[in-house]
């Protein structure tokens, strides 16, 4: 069953919606994230950014697929240890069943391959990696490719972060070779937050460049359902590695490909958030907007 938003933020539309509205929406995620005990209403929300209520409303549902209210309760504390509920057997049935989520709804289907250890021992060197910043719901993504497949993403929260961002990214393979291919990357970015593009029958072909630990890890994240969480202690133990925890916690942080491969679904045990390298507010920004498309599902 795939589900389509009524105005999904695709890259088209977010240019047609223009910068301003992700910086508003930021603003009233971080809002809503620093005062989520007190159950601030829309309208104090809305004054804090500076819009009417009605126009909060309709721009929270474009960009994060769900009301402000909604992404309230979506984040407390009470819905995140709610996700984390049998966490464990969460991943137990994905990897026995393939499971896909709740309501039957398509994750984003993902086909990868690993370079070979003698390929990242070189750290990269003479893989070419396209690069460019697109939209998308979560402020600009920074999307990487090889001819292989998707290699990199990261977030930047508007041009004067681009030089940073890219620079952490390129870091990470200092051997290979850079080059700016806007056009290369854009059918990444035009598919990757289309829920209605997340096709078993045609699905998003990525590449991972880490250590073979690394890669494991990032294998078991694509096996997190949509709308579902884990914990780092559930995946070290899925690994049959129980006590590294904290080696997993290494791992997920330096996981390449934000979001496609989803290290925002692993939480602390207790529910909170833990950090997240592009930051928590877009880690509840994603979140909330996963929680929005499995509340829009038809059961069964």
């Amino acid at each position: 069953m795939t589900v389509m938003l009524t105005d999904p933020p695709t890259a088209a539309n977010a240019h047609r919606h223009g910068a301003d509205d992700y910086a508003n929406v930021r603003r009233a995620i971080e809002f809503i994230a620093a005062t989520w005990r007190a159950q601030p209403e829309t309208e104090t929300v809305a004054a804090h950014v500076g819009l009417s209520p009605e126009r909060l409303r309709v721009l929270f549902r474009r960009w994060c697929g769900l009301t402000p209210k909604a992404f309230l309760q979506a984040i407390t504390l009470d819905a995140a240890r709610e996700m984390l509920r049998d966490s464990a057997s969460v991943l137990d049935a994905t990897y026995a069943l393939g499971l896909s989520g709740p309501g039957r709804l398509h994750d984003l289907f993902v086909t990868h391959e690993a370079m070979s250890p003698g390929e990242y021992a070189t750290r990269g060197a003479g893989v070419e990696i396209v690069w460019g910043f697109h939209p998308s719901p979560f402020g600009e993504a920074l999307v990487m490719a090889t001819s292989r497949g998707l290699a990199g993403m990261a977030f930047a929260d508007g041009p004067q972060d681009r030089p940073g961002v890219l620079a952490d990214m390129t870091a990470r393979w200092p051997r290979a070779a850079f080059r700016e291919d806007e056009a290369a990357t854009a059918p990444y970015a035009a598919r990757i937050f289309r829920p209605d593009m997340w096709r078993a029958d045609d699905p998003l072909r990525v590449v991972f460049i880490g250590s073979d630990f690394e890669i494991r890890v990032w294998e078991t994240l694509l096996k997190i359902p949509l709308g579902r969480a884990t914990t780092y202690s559930d995946i070290a133990a899925r690994l049959g590695r129980p006590k590294a925890a904290r080696a997993v916690g290494a791992a997920v942080g330096r996981n390449p490909i934000s979001f496609v491969v989803p290290c925002h679904r692993v939480l602390g045990k207790s529910g909170s958030l833990c950090g997240y390298h592009w930051g928590l507010t877009r880690k509840r920004a994603m979140l909330g907007w996963e929680r929005g498309l499995v509340g829009a599902a038809p059961a069964g």
